[in-house]
């Protein structure tokens, strides 16, 4: 039978491990499906059986919540499991030791063998990677690009933080949006703020943190010191996908209503898409307010700017 759809394969994936559904039967409801069918498309999707799936995942997220701190016996009551001992045994099978034996919290070290390359990724994310069918590695134009666009976000809030309230927040560019989930993007204050914090909810996803909160009128003092904590973690981010030539892999954002697959690929395209966007409205902005001693955002200019041509005029 044909694979299903990879937004009915959130669905189902989503029916199957939902709280509220331990049993098979409560899953197919959940699917809309009958137990057979759930079991016949999930098991022709990921090659792995709804309760079987289940079981493994709510496993991992049980060693990723000891990992960080949590009691065995609230773990294991989350885990569907009606005693401790019952806990113990299902988890001493599964990695080969008691949840007592626990190493310390590392990247992916509570994820279990799967025969489909789904796994628990943190509070409200699923990863789901893509096997051995890679999308072509997008080699050091990407890590270029990610590096030119910090630096250029840095540049645009070094060049602001002279600026008074009334420059920041003058309605300069009235009903302007870059996305329509974003809202009026209209002063400098709005663009800065969406230029420091933009990658800030896409690290939680991709990290599996909780949803950072709102940022508020912030001061541009505060804008850049958040995106010089930030920058480090996303570029890092960046090297470690391509290292594994991971960029076909995807996660499902279950905060998202429904919830919603992406693939890191596109994280990554999208972030330097608005924010090449959102660069080039303020540095119009700033010209408006009298600020015009910025650098050339042309790229191949930062690269030599940068220090990176060779004497014989390669690039590093």
């Amino acid at each position: 039978m044909p694979a299903p759809s990879p937004d009915r394969l959130v669905a189902l994936l989503d029916a199957v491990l939902a709280d509220e559904r331990p049993r098979l039967g409560d899953m197919a409801a959940g699917a809309h499906l009958s137990a057979f069918h759930l079991s016949r498309q999930l098991s022709a999707a990921t090659g792995e059986p709804p309760v079987a799936l289940r079981r493994r995942v709510l496993l991992e997220r049980a060693a990723w919540q000891l990992q960080r701190g949590a009691r065995v016996t609230d773990v294991a009551l989350a885990a569907g499991y009606d005693s401790v001992d019952g806990f113990a045994r299902a988890f001493g099978r599964a990695f080969g030791h008691p949840p007592s034996q626990l190493p310390p919290a590392v990247e992916r070290g509570h994820w279990l063998p799967a025969p489909n390359g789904i796994h628990f990724h943190g509070p409200s994310v699923l990863y789901v990677a893509a096997g051995e069918a890679r999308e072509h590695p997008a080699g050091d134009v990407l890590e270029m690009l990610v590096r030119h666009d910090i630096d250029d976000v840095r540049a645009l809030l070094r060049a602001s933080r002279l600026l008074g309230p009334q420059a920041l927040d003058a309605v300069r560019m009235p009903g302007h949006r870059v996305t329509d989930w974003h809202g009026p993007e209209e002063t400098l204050r709005a663009v800065l703020t969406h230029l420091a914090l933009g990658v800030e909810p896409w690290l939680a996803v991709l990290e599996g943190a909780t949803s950072p909160p709102e940022p508020g009128d912030v001061s541009v003092a505060d804008l850049l010191e958040r995106h010089e904590e930030l920058s480090p973690r996303w570029l890092a981010w960046v090297r470690d996908v391509q290292r594994r030539s991971a960029w076909g892999d995807a996660v499902v954002d279950a905060l998202c209503e429904p919830p919603e697959s992406f693939r890191l690929g596109q994280v990554a395209s999208h972030v330097l898409t608005f924010s090449t966007q959102r660069r080039h409205v303020a540095r119009w902005m700033l010209g408006r307010a009298g600020v015009t001693d910025l650098p050339d955002p042309d790229p191949i200019l930062w690269h030599r700017r940068a220090g990176h041509d060779d004497p014989r005029g390669l690039h590093r």
